[in-house]
């Protein structure tokens, strides 16, 4: 196997192709997360009428659990904010109920399938992975700047490709001047 410019592009494009669309995917879908959430999808939801105290310091972990006796989950805690009360029960299940009305609504919430696991790539803390998104890193960069340097000639980086270049890197620069 002959080591060039073109053999390293392709090999480690080939390489990584799987990771290159999961990413895509998913960093398109944390783009549009307040639209839509797979790995938060409800899938069921009921409404829920709580008694709560008008004094919202006794809203206590005991006073939530007797609360919510009825419904048939197991809590897990519990916070308030701006007179919406969040109660979080395992398995993914919410209760958000509004402090003044005591009305509320449960939502059974799972990971949308493939979507919502691939998404975990892009938030994962694992040190593991970490360190192979940090390869990844590389290669991309490795990737660009290969795949650069691969055309030659009136179509090549020296004469043509560095206009476009540099048209692709304004976009993120005049983001970050405009909106950081």
């Amino acid at each position: 196997m002959k080591l060039t410019n073109r053999s390293l592009h392709r090999d480690f494009a080939y390489f990584y192709v799987g990771l290159i669309i999961a990413f895509s995917f998913s960093g398109i879908i944390l783009n549009h997360r307040e639209d839509w959430y797979p790995m938060n999808y409800t899938f069921e939801s009921k409404d829920v009428q709580l008694n709560l105290p008008e004094n919202l310091d006794l809203l206590t972990k005991e006073y939530i659990q007797e609360e919510v006796r009825n419904i048939d989950e197991k809590y897990d805690g519990h916070r308030v904010r701006k007179n919406t009360l969040r109660v979080y029960f395992k398995g993914n299940i919410i209760l958000d109920v509004d402090t003044a009305t005591g009305k509320g609504i449960i939502e059974y919430k799972r990971k949308v399938p493939l979507l919502g696991h691939t998404m975990y790539l892009h938030k994962s803390t694992n040190s593991f992975w970490i360190w192979y998104s940090d390869i990844f890193g590389v290669a991309m960069l490795l990737i660009a700047i290969t795949g650069v340097l691969i055309p030659a000639g009136k179509n090549g980086f020296s004469k043509r490709g560095w206009k476009l270049a540099v048209l692709g890197m304004l976009f993120p620069i005049v983001f970050l001047v405009l909106f950081s």
